[in-house]
């Protein structure tokens, strides 16, 4: 294909494929074009934006001929808001989509020779799953095209979320399908409460305003924890805000706020003040409770989290005797988990927060055979360490995106674990670390969860066995 300037327009292309950002892909003499709000089956006429040597990005001019994968979006905001980039997408399709990402990064990246995967694990319910979304207060307000191209005059000040690929960008949201009422209910009635009455909203540029943030976050049980971030500590306007929401939403647990005149939007390192209700909300997972607090680490789907933990509980087939180690713990979920299966569980998290809340919960629960350890997994998964709380018999490892550091997954090479359960929320660095763990180990079983309907992201289980030589030397 020659190459095109940005803006050219390219009439009856066919979509034969879907990239892991969401992304349709064209191919044209050759040429991956990326194409944005595209879906596989699609033929449209599109428009450069963006030409590279090896691929071009564009986005749909015009639909020429819908795919029968095409769904009317549920949302107002969709192709603006970054939230949720696959509303137009069937959701059996985005399955199966979300299922060859990870068959490609284990085989393609990976390497790996790999057991059929298992069929993915979708959500019972594709909206309304998530139980935190954190908002946005602005005076300068993202404008759609269409808005700007009407030349009407706008009430700039808005609350909802961050615009892609945008520093300062947020767009203001009527209503949004990912957390169930009373979320939307709060955030209008936050934002009306706060026009009529004058108050300011954050300028991100000139870090100017009064309210900065707006923290919703709910529990299967009902429970209901609402955090309100000012970047100004005007007392008295604090004061009455937050009674107009103890008033409206009696049915708040944990109504908090805080005081933020950083830069940055991060309250980890700040006082949260509690105003009305609990200083927690509580979430059951199967059997066990966890304190969850405004700063808490925890899963944003209750109840895909229980069908995670069901299969890594599975994956790890525990006996009473097992020492477990839960490698990037967070607030020790896991860990407490699959605790009544093992004789022991030892816990690490980097953030030390984070460990404090694993430490709480465990006495909420009553389990005594779990301990946690704040620290770098690197730096503390040494050899004293290992000689204080024995050899583990399985491994469970759950790390951030980045995944596992070389020299972890090496200190795990020699610990040898006869079995190790990882949870990735990236395919492509867990397959990375995989191809080295495949030096002694074999992956035994692979089962995708999906934690989150209309996004690209998916949650991936491997079951890693050492391999039956390794496991002969040792007998």
């Amino acid at each position: 294909m020659k190459e095109r300037k940005p803006n050219v327009v390219i009439e009856d292309v066919s979509i034969a494929d879907m990239s892991s950002e969401g992304m349709g892909i064209a191919r044209i003499e050759g040429k991956v074009i990326f194409v944005k709000g595209a879906v596989p089956g699609d033929v449209a006429t599109i428009e450069l934006r963006k030409s590279k040597k090896k691929f071009s990005e564009a986005i749909v001019k015009e639909l020429k001929s819908p795919s029968p994968f095409r769904v009317k979006p549920a949302c107002q905001h969709f192709g603006v808001c970054g939230g949720c980039k696959w509303q137009h997408l069937d959701y059996s399709k985005q399955l199966a989509f979300k299922t060859q990402t990870v068959e490609d990064a284990l085989v393609r990246i990976g390497k790996l020779e790999i057991p059929a995967i298992a069929p993915i694990l979708g959500c019972a319910e594709s909206f309304y799953y998530r139980n935190k979304l954190e908002f946005t207060f602005t005076d300068r307000m993202w404008l759609t095209e269409a808005e700007i191209n009407s030349g009407a005059e706008f009430n700039r000040n808005g609350l909802g979320f961050h615009v892609p690929e945008s520093f300062s960008g947020v767009l203001d949201i009527a209503h949004c399908h990912l957390q169930a009422e009373p979320s939307n209910a709060i955030r209008l009635s936050v934002k009306k409460f706060a026009l009529e009455n004058d108050y300011t909203f954050f300028n991100l540029k000139t870090q100017e305003g009064l309210l900065r943030n707006l923290m919703i976050r709910t529990t299967s049980i009902g429970e209901l924890l609402v955090l309100v971030s000012f970047f100004e500590n005007d007392e008295e306007k604090i004061k009455v805000l937050m009674n107009h929401l103890a008033t409206e939403f009696p049915q708040i647990t944990s109504l908090q706020y805080v005081y933020n005149p950083k830069r940055n939007d991060t309250i980890y390192d700040l006082e949260t003040i509690i105003f009305k209700g609990n200083k927690y909300i509580t979430e059951m997972l199967g059997d066990y409770k966890f304190k969850i607090g405004p700063k808490s680490f925890f899963q944003t789907n209750s109840k895909q989290a229980k069908v995670l933990y069901d299969v890594t509980k599975s994956f790890a087939e525990l006996k009473p005797e097992d020492v477990v180690y839960d490698l990037y713990t967070g607030v020790g979920s896991i860990g407490i988990y699959v605790s009544a299966d093992c004789k022991r569980v030892v816990g690490i998290e980097q953030i030390e927060p984070a460990i404090a809340d694993a430490k709480e919960n465990a006495k909420l629960n009553n389990v005594t055979n779990c301990s946690f350890y704040a620290g770098d997994v690197r730096m503390v998964l040494q050899k004293d360490f290992i000689e204080k709380n024995g050899k583990p018999d399985v491994v469970i490892t759950d790390p951030p995106r980045a995944g596992m550091h070389e020299e972890v997954v090496r200190t795990l090479l020699e610990l040898a674990a006869p079995k190790i359960v990882y949870v990735s929320c990236n395919a492509a660095t867990q397959a990375r670390d995989l191809q080295l763990f495949s030096e002694k180990y074999v992956v035994a079983k692979v089962q995708p969860v999906d934690m989150f309907p209309q996004t690209t992201h998916i949650e991936n289980v491997v079951l890693l066995l050492l391999k039956q030589a390794q496991l002969c030397s040792q007998n």
